[in-house]
């Protein structure tokens, strides 16, 4: 398979996701260095939520919100904003079923995030569910294709099955963060043969956009609930406000 991506990338052209430049890979050499200088890694950002946000350069490092209502997480950490030059290329990943441009998620997370990030003890990544009729309408789960590609630190167990997601007929979208936590309180599940892989674990939760954090903090809860150690989400995308829609 490596063999066979690396002729075709040779051969064939190919387009960058956020300059739509032709050339050999997904992600030019400009589009990559603009990522690497303006990702959020480098602004003052809530070490609970993720949430860029000036006040949180100084200890504790969180926002008003985690202080005041702290989530079930105990981290996240996002690679852009959601209105930044990825957000297009999430677009057409998710609604116009361009897989490939998974790849090119991966590659950024893999050497924009990682980086960033120490993971020094064994944990287990897993995408945040799609209801089984949101998978087969849409046909794939977004964040697992991006999480299965990135090149995982020793140690980390990426598992695509071990959450569940119950199917709803609402749009969460339309809803304020308030009535998403109601919504979402029992949205997911764990499924039982994989509750040995929970217990007395860290848990790396991945999502392709965060917009208030319901959908991760109800995952976290029920993580925490079953045994879980600690959470700690990965985001590609994240808005600008907590309460912001998507």
């Amino acid at each position: 398979m490596h063999f066979f991506r690396t002729l075709i990338s040779h051969a064939l052209p190919t387009a960058c996701i956020v300059c739509a430049r032709h050339q050999k890979t997904m992600l030019c050499n400009f589009c990559y260095a603009f990522l690497e200088k303006h990702s959020l890694f480098h602004y003052p950002s809530c070490v609970r939520c993720g949430i860029q946000d000036e006040a949180c350069a100084t200890e504790p490092h969180q926002c008003s919100i985690c202080l005041q209502q702290p989530p079930a997480f105990d981290q996240t950490h996002c690679l852009d904003r959601y209105d930044g030059v990825l957000q297009n290329a999430m677009h057409q990943l998710k609604y116009q079923r361009r897989l490939a441009i998974s790849d090119a998620f991966a590659y950024a997370w893999s050497r924009l995030a990682l980086p960033h990030l120490n993971i020094s003890e064994e944990a287990v990544l897993l995408p945040v569910p799609l209801s089984t009729q949101k998978l087969a309408h849409r046909g794939f789960n977004q964040s697992w294709e991006i999480a299965k590609r990135i090149q995982l630190p020793p140690g980390v167990q990426a598992i695509a099955n071990a959450l569940g997601r119950h199917h709803s007929d609402s749009n969460q979208v339309e809803r304020n963060r308030q009535d998403r936590q109601v919504a979402l309180r029992h949205a997911f599940y764990i499924r039982p043969e994989m509750q040995s892989k929970i217990q007395n674990k860290s848990i790396l939760v991945f999502d392709d956009v965060m917009t208030t954090g319901s959908t991760l903090h109800s995952i976290a809860t029920l993580l925490k609930d079953n045994g879980a150690r600690s959470v700690m989400n990965w985001v590609v995308l994240r808005t600008l406000s907590p309460h912001a829609q998507t």
